[in-house]
């Protein structure tokens, strides 16, 4: 299993994604739906930042669109075996968390991460979703964002593909940052493990050893 989590975009370490990846002419797929709540430009331009943001490291991508294949698992499946990395990025984790159990994503992608079929890399609530839940995060993310498409069902659980909640933008110079502070409060009240992640740092996993670089 290897997995690069970061606080925000590609962080300070963006060789070691690379060295995860470790494959010449690697693919991988953007998944944006953490942004389905902005509008078609901005979106357009997110997209194409992080495909030239992967570029610089050498890697093609393209965006996979979870939206495109709400019950449509099969063929997501199918999709899914094109790609090296799957680069999950930034947004409403709760809205992310939807596309990816619509689509079954959630589930599809699991395994893959397990077996190092594919490598997880992701920011903000790309490394939330990745934790066994999400609660103490609607303290930051509104978990009723229900743009067209969308079912309303809250989903709570997240991939479990590592054992503890993840705060990003922690003491950062970022929006969120003074919300995240309650999000470590309630953590703490919770009695719940989590890391907290600085901008520019990031979480690496690879079997059973989790490594934060700054």
């Amino acid at each position: 299993m290897k997995m690069y989590l970061s606080s925000y975009h590609l962080g300070n370490n963006p060789e070691k994604l690379k060295e995860l990846v470790n494959k010449e002419n690697a693919k991988a797929a953007i998944i944006l739906n953490a942004a389905d709540n902005s509008d078609d430009e901005r979106r357009a331009s997110y997209v194409a930042s992080q495909i030239e943001e992967l570029a610089t490291l050498g890697i093609d991508s393209e965006e996979l669109d979870l939206r495109n294949y709400f019950n449509r698992n099969q063929e997501l499946k199918a999709k899914l075996s094109n790609y090296d990395l799957v680069w999950v990025v930034g947004g409403n984790s709760f809205l992310l968390l939807r596309a990816m159990k619509q689509s079954g994503f959630y589930k599809l992608i699991v395994p893959l991460v397990k077996n190092d079929t594919i490598v997880y890399a992701g920011f903000s609530a790309g490394a939330v979703v990745a934790t066994p839940t999400l609660h103490g995060i609607e303290l930051v993310d509104d978990k009723d964002t229900t743009p067209e498409g969308y079912s309303k069902e809250v989903v709570w659980a997240g991939l479990n593909l590592v054992g503890k909640s993840i705060v990003p933008h922690y003491k950062s110079n970022h929006p969120e940052s003074e919300a995240v502070d309650e999000v470590v409060k309630y953590f703490l009240e919770n009695g719940m493990d989590y890391w907290t992640l600085s901008d520019g740092q990031a979480l690496i996993v690879q079997d059973t050893t989790s490594t934060l670089v700054s």
